[in-house]
């Protein structure tokens, strides 16, 4: 990877590192697309931390299909998407606060939500 270390992804808690290379190689894309840093907030999560971040049990974090990047403006928002969607994400969370996104192949729809 050419803008990350795989630190970045690991589990806060106990250091779990599961993340899938092509959600990896996937991510390393978008960041040379947007043009911007990625300050990754979360990747792979344990069980206990998904709980204590509210993730659904089914969530990508788990299996190592998802980042959460963190952003708080409108512009860099809006680059971040276009690199995402450009390097083939199809399924975007927005918060106020990160950008959620997965690639989880047991998740095939694309979607983009807001949380609350």
């Amino acid at each position: 990877m050419k803008y990350f270390k795989r630190k970045e992804f690991q589990c806060k808690r106990c250091g779990l590192d599961n993340m899938q290379k092509d959600t990896l190689l996937m991510l390393d894309k978008a960041r040379g697309i947007s043009g911007i840093a990625f300050q990754i907030t979360s990747g792979t999560r344990c069980d206990e931390c998904n709980l204590k971040a509210g993730g659904k049990t089914d969530s990508a974090h788990l299996t190592g299909h998802a980042a959460d990047i963190k952003c708080e403006d409108s512009r860099s928002r809006a680059l971040i998407i276009g690199g995402l969607v450009e390097a083939g994400f199809t399924r975007i969370g927005i918060h106020p606060k990160f950008i959620h996104v997965d690639n989880s192949p047991n998740k095939v729809e694309a979607v983009i939500w807001l949380y609350n």
